[in-house]
C-alpha cells in the first residue's frame, strides 16, 4: 500500500543515532536555534526546552503565545509555565500508571482486557490467545492504530465525538489479524483503551487517576485535561504547519492516548523522577516502565512500556513524542548521563530532531523551510472536485469538502486538509506532497496527479 500521511497524535519518526552522546549545547547556541526556527524559519509561533542533570534543571525558551499577536506589545511570551497540549507522551502516563496498579495489587500485567470490559462486549482475540493490559502498553496487542469507526463531524477536533458506546462497537466486531506480541505496531487505540480501562478498573475517570498516581506527588500541578481559569491564561494557541490558529483537541474515550495538557517546568519534574535525580514515590515505578518489552522493524528502535528506546553503540535514548492537530512535543532522557530534554511547541511543525539533537549534539538538526503560502478558493471550485480517486484498487483517495475547505484521505488512513496552491493545485503539510486536479475535454474533473517522493501517480475518478 503506498502511504502519503503520517500517524495523528504521534509521527515517531526519530533519526538514528551515529555517536556517543556529546556535552549539552550552551544557552546561547540553543537560543540560536529557536530564534531561528521561530523567525527565519517561521517553524513555531514559540518553542520552549527544559533541561537537566546532575546541576539541576533550567528553561529557555523563545517565542510568544498566539501568531496573530507576534508583532504587538500585548503579546504573551512563552515560558516554562506556558501550557501545551502534549499528545501522545500522554501515553507514558498511562503506561506509568498501569505498572502502579499492578504494585498496588489492583490488577496483573497480563490480565486480559475482557476482564475490565463490561460483560456485554466481546474482547477481539485470536486463536484463543486474549489481548492482555501489558500488550497494549507495549504498542504489541495487534490492535490497528486507530478504529475504523472514528468519523469525526469535526476533522479540527477528530476524538471529541468518539464514544464509549463507538469502542465497544468495535471491540466487538473486530478480528486480530495475527498474534498479540508477535510485532510492533503503534496503536493510538490501544493507549486509549487502555488508558480506559485503567479508568474502569479503579472508578476514577482518566484526569483523576493520573491526578492521584502521578502528578500529585510528584507536584506536577499544570498537568491535566481541564484547565482552571488561571491555567487556561497561560495556554498557548496551536498552530498548524502554515501558522494559522486551529482547535484544541478534545479526547473524552481515548484520553489514555494524548489527552494531557503541560508545561516544560512540569515535565522536568517528571524526567527527575525517571532519572532519579530527587527522591519521590514513583521513582521505582517509572524504572520498570524502562525496560525493553519488543524490538521494531525499525533499526535499533525498541519498545519499553510506553516508552521509545533508541539504541547505538551501548547507548539508550528513551523518548516519546507527541502531536496533535496544532501542537508537537518530545521528551527524552539518557539514563547513564543522567540528562534529560524537554521540548514543547505549538505548532504541528514536527520538532523531535530538535530534542533529539540537544541530547546529543551529533544528531544533526533537520533543514527546515518557511511554510508555502496557501489561497482561498471559492466553496464551488472545491465541490467539483469531490468524489473518489483510484491510483490501484487497493488505494483509493477520497476528497472531500467540509465547512469550506477541502481533505483527502486515504485507503485506511486519516483524513488531512488539502491548501492550495492555485485553484487546480493543492498541497498537504503532513509530508511532502502535492495533488493537482484535472479536466476533461468536457470540463469536468476526472482525474488527479498525485506528486510525491519525485513520483507523479494519475488517479481516474471513479464513478
Amino acid at each position: 500500500m503506498q502511504k502519503f500521511v503520517a500517524w495523528i497524535l504521534s509521527s515517531f519518526s526519530l533519526p538514528g543515532l551515529n555517536s556517543s552522546a556529546q556535552a549539552m549545547l550552551s544557552d546561547a547556541e540553543i537560543q540560536a536555534i529557536l530564534q531561528r526556527r521561530v523567525d527565519q524559519e517561521k517553524q513555531s509561533p514559540g518553542i520552549v526546552v527544559g533541561m537537566i542533570d546532575d546541576r539541576g534543571s533550567h528553561v529557555i525558551a523563545y517565542g510568544k503565545l498566539k501568531t496573530d499577536l507576534l508583532n504587538s506589545a500585548e503579546a504573551t511570551s512563552v515560558d516554562g509555565n506556558t501550557i501545551f497540549e502534549i499528545g501522545s507522551i500522554t501515553k507514558v502516563f498511562t503506561a506509568l500508571a498501569l505498572v502502579q496498579l499492578a504494585e498496588q495489587d489492583q490488577l496483573r500485567f497480563k490480565d486480559p482486557i475482557s476482564k475490565f470490559l463490561p460483560d456485554s462486549v466481546k474482547a477481539p482475540s485470536y486463536e484463543g490467545q486474549a489481548i492482555s493490559l501489558q500488550a497494549l502498553a507495549s504498542h504489541s496487542s495487534s490492535l490497528p492504530r486507530l478504529p475504523d469507526n472514528l468519523a469525526p463531524e469535526d476533522i479540527q477536533n477528530p476524538y471529541a465525538d468518539y464514544s464509549i458506546e463507538q469502542l465497544y462497537d468495535f471491540l466487538d466486531r473486530y478480528q486480530l489479524t495475527r498474534k498479540m506480541g508477535s510485532s510492533y505496531e503503534y496503536s493510538n487505540l490501544g493507549a486509549g483503551l487502555l488508558g480506559h480501562l485503567l479508568s474502569r478498573q479503579t472508578g476514577k475517570d482518566y484526569e483523576t487517576l493520573i491526578s492521584d498516581q502521578i502528578t500529585q506527588p510528584l507536584q506536577m500541578q499544570d498537568t491535566r485535561i481541564q484547565l482552571t481559569s488561571s491555567q487556561q491564561t497561560r495556554f498557548a494557541t496551536g498552530h498548524n504547519q502554515l501558522g494559522q490558529s486551529v482547535a484544541y483537541w478534545d479526547l473524552p474515550t481515548l484520553a489514555g492516548a494524548g489527552a494531557l495538557r503541560s508545561t516544560v517546568n512540569d515535565l522536568l519534574k517528571f524526567l527527575a523522577a525517571n532519572l532519579e535525580l530527587q527522591p519521590s514515590p514513583v521513582n521505582a515505578s517509572l524504572q520498570k516502565t524502562h525496560v525493553v518489552q519488543l524490538k521494531t522493524d525499525e533499526q535499533n528502535l525498541a519498545i519499553a512500556l510506553g516508552w521509545h528506546i533508541l539504541n547505538q553503540k551501548n547507548q539508550a535514548i528513551i523518548c516519546h513524542s507527541g502531536g496533535t492537530g496544532g501542537f508537537r512535543s518530545f521528551i527524552g532522557f539518557i539514563k547513564d548521563k543522567r540528562r534529560g530534554i524537554v521540548v514543547l511547541s505549538n505548532s504541528e511543525n514536527d520538532i523531535d530532531d530538535l530534542g533529539l539533537h540537544l541530547l546529543d549534539r551529533r544528531i544533526p538538526l533537520a533543514q527546515r523551510k518557511p511554510p508555502k503560502t496557501a489561497i482561498a478558493v471559492d466553496s464551488n471550485i472545491l465541490a467539483t472536485y469531490m468524489g473518489r480517486y483510484e491510483l490501484n484498487p487497493n488505494f483509493i483517495l477520497t476528497i472531500t469538502e467540509q465547512q469550506g475547505k477541502l481533505y483527502v484521505q486515504a485507503t485506511g488512513q486519516e483524513k488531512f486538509e488539502l491548501f492550495a496552491a492555485t485553484e487546480t493545485e493543492f498541497f498537504l503539510t503532513v509530508v511532502e506532497a502535492e495533488i493537482t486536479f484535472l479536466k476533461n475535454s468536457t470540463d469536468q474533473v476526472d482525474r488527479l496527479i498525485l506528486n510525491q517522493n519525485g513520483r507523479k501517480l494519475p488517479a481516474l475518478k471513479m464513478r
